[in-house]
């Protein structure tokens, strides 16, 4: 069973950058495609950037695209997203998640496992 735990978030300005961390613990996630997805107050949980087992592959959700990075480091069994130019409407819960499986989803129904999550708020 694999459990995911993000940190890195917290409190910036508009403008600012920030990464968030996600390790895994209780088993390698060197062969799972994994994502980042955020939900802000009152809105679903949407997708925000994943990448395939291996780093070669990403997508970004077009709200994000120029600004976030998704990379991992399988030897540390984790994953960033690198955050630029933050906005106000980035203000969310950023959540980590991952899936049995080798290729990117950008759909919450195709992650497996997540983690609880870390506050992102971006002041104006």
């Amino acid at each position: 069973q694999v459990q995911l735990v993000e940190s890195g978030g917290g409190l910036a300005q508009a403008g600012d950058s920030l990464r968030l961390s996600c390790v895994a613990s209780g088993s390698t996630i060197s062969n799972n495609a994994m994502g980042w997805f955020r939900q802000a107050p009152g809105k679903e949980r949407e997708f925000v950037a994943a990448i395939n087992w291996s780093g070669s592959t990403t997508r970004s959700a077009d709200s994000v695209k120029g600004r976030f990075t998704i990379s991992r480091d399988n030897v540390k069994n984790t994953v960033y997203l690198q955050m630029n130019s933050l906005k106000f409407e980035d203000t969310a819960i950023y959540y980590c998640a991952g899936r049995w499986g080798r290729l990117v989803r950008t759909t919450t129904g195709d992650m497996d496992f997540w983690g609880k999550g870390t506050q992102v708020t971006v002041s104006s």
